[in-house]
Order: C-alpha cells, then structure tokens, then sequence
C-alpha cells in the first residue's frame, strides 16, 4: 500500500486535513506548519493525487483566465502578479488563448475542470459571461468588464484618468486636441473617452469627429491614425491616446512623418506601462497599479468561488495618477 496522506499527518503531527491545505500552500495554515508538513511529505517520498482531492472536496483548485490578446504588451504584465496571486492562495492558473471570446469553446470552461475563470479581455458584447452564468461558473472581469449592474470586476479609474489628461492638456493652452480610443464595445475605450470628452467640455474645449479615432488597443492603430490626423482640416497639437502601447505607435508614426515631440505635438498614453519609462519613449501617461489590479481579481474570485460576495456584483476601482515624462508640452 502506497503512502497517504494520513501518513504524512502521522509524521508532522498533524491533522489529514491541515496536510492537504497545507501542500497547496492554503494561506489559513501558518508558514511553519506549512513547512514541517513539506519536510514530512519530502521524506516519506509522498506525492498528493489531484484526483483524489478533486474528488473529495469536488474543487479543482484550478482557474482559467481568457486572454484574446497575448501580442499586446499589456497582458504579461497583469498575467504573471495574477498567477502568483493565485497560487499563494491554492490555486493552479491556466491560460485559455483564442482570437475571441466566441471562439473559445465551451467545453474547455464548463466541463468542471476548473473552479472558476477571469476573463481579461471581455466586450460588452461578449455572449461568454451569460454561458458562465448559466453553468454556475463563478467569474471575475480584469481591466475590462460589461459596464453594467452586477458584474464582479477589478477595474480603473478610467474615465477618472481620461479626465486628469483632457485638464493637463488645457493647462498647457491646447485647444487643437485629437484622441485615439479603443473599440467602442470595450469599457476601457469608452470610459477613457467619456472621461476625456467630459473634461474637455467642462473647459469649453470641442473634440470634433474629424480629430477622433478608434481602434484596437494595439501599436498599429496609433501608427495608422496619426496621419489621419494630420490630414484633417486643422492639425492637432496634441493626441490623447487610448493606452501607452497606442501611444508608442502615434510616436513612431510622428517620427516617420518628421513631426517633432513634443516641440510639435504632444502625445500621452494610459496605463504605464514599464516600458513606458524606457528612454526612447520617455512616455507621458497615466499610471495606475498594474500588479494591485490582478490582485485584487484574483482575491475577488477566490472569494466568489467561496460564495463569500454580495450576489448583487462588486466592482473594485483603482485610482489614477498622471505620470509627466517627455512627450508632452506648451501648445505653440
């Protein structure tokens, strides 16, 4: 007969139930006992079933999270703090890559091999949040949710931050101002815009069709949408961007079309993210806590997954701060 679990118990002198929380590293058990418990198991050679745990506490100890975007720089940077995070508190993190929220099949989300799912790139006209609720599969939204009642999401401050960047630029004696802004079914994208447009208005500052462009949070829609904007009818001086990874394609376009930054055109992103701060871009933009963000997902599923939440949805918010760096200044 192999070794058990209850052998283990024996050896560290502890109880079978604190070994099993013990080896996946549950939080409730103090480091210590977490330890002596690793030496016991270490020694006896004892290695736990996944099988049998499941099939005991009929929980896998398991989250996906849906990503639809991985050539976006954004999503390393959140990926990784949320696998740690799940993994201090007992769970496995597996990522489901596809090109959309549709394309990703069910039978990889609802077939109980996982406890629950964050979905990191979401749409507000993504069908994949009402399939997880019809399966009572327990959910959270990172960076991006649906906008509306009742979701369980770590967010920003979006329109919060759209609108520390439309006051800076008045400030600066812009009036020709231009935005690139996400696709118009992503609460990012709509959020960072109204907060920006709402701002702008508020200083009596228009922000015209023809000085407006939206897209995909990628490099090229800001490559693409800078000579647009220096076609309309009056140039801008100035280009607020939907995230930084935009804001380096607006760059590297004005670059490309000898338009000097920020002497000409001041340029600024959102998010911050470290390469942002990276001497060829020096970008100016919005920071928020990138890590803290995922944390708080992860924190906000595992309490979900535990039925610990108010059914009624809980959106957490993080604040935003603007970050001056090199790429904005004076209109001229």
């Amino acid at each position: 007969m192999g070794i058990t679990s209850h052998d283990v118990a024996r050896l560290a002198g502890v109880s079978q139930p604190t070994v099993s929380r013990a080896l996946r590293d549950d939080p409730r058990v103090s480091m210590a006992t977490r330890e002596k418990v690793k030496r016991a198991a270490q020694a006896l050679n004892y290695v736990p079933s996944e099988a049998g745990r499941t099939l005991s506490t009929r929980a896998t100890r398991r989250v996906g999270v849906i990503v639809t975007d991985l050539t976006n720089p954004f999503y390393p940077h959140v990926i990784a703090p949320l696998h740690d995070e799940l993994s201090s508190l007992g769970y496995r993190m597996m990522l489901i890559t596809e090109r959309s929220d549709e394309a990703v099949a069910e039978e990889k989300l609802l077939d109980q091999s996982m406890d629950g799912v964050v979905l990191a790139t979401a749409t507000t006209d993504s069908r994949l949040p009402a399939q997880l609720e019809r399966r009572g599969m327990p959910y959270v939204f990172l960076n991006r949710d649906t906008g509306r009642a009742g979701d369980f999401a770590s967010v920003v401050d979006n329109e919060g931050g759209g609108r520390l960047v439309a006051r800076e630029l008045v400030a600066l004696g812009h009036r020709r101002i231009a935005g690139v802004f996400g696709a118009a079914n992503t609460t990012t994208g709509r959020e960072r815009e109204m907060g920006f447009r709402l701002a702008l208005a508020e200083a009596g500052v228009g922000l015209p069709e023809d000085r407006v462009v939206r897209g995909a949070f990628e490099y090229d829609t800001g490559y693409r949408a800078l000579p647009v904007l220096l076609d309309a009818a009056e140039a801008p001086t100035a280009v607020f961007c939907g995230n930084d990874v935009v804001a380096i394609g607006v760059l590297n376009a004005a670059l490309a079309a000898g338009v000097k930054v920020p002497d000409d055109l001041t340029v600024i992103g959102f998010d911050d993210l470290p390469m942002a701060a990276w001497e060829v871009f020096r970008l100016t933009t919005v920071r928020h806590d990138l890590q803290e963000l995922s944390r708080q997902a992860a924190r906000l599923l595992v309490r979900r997954i535990a039925k610990e939440v108010d059914p009624a949805g809980e959106r957490l918010v993080l604040p935003t701060e603007f970050v001056p760096r090199a790429t904005h200044a004076h209109a001229r």
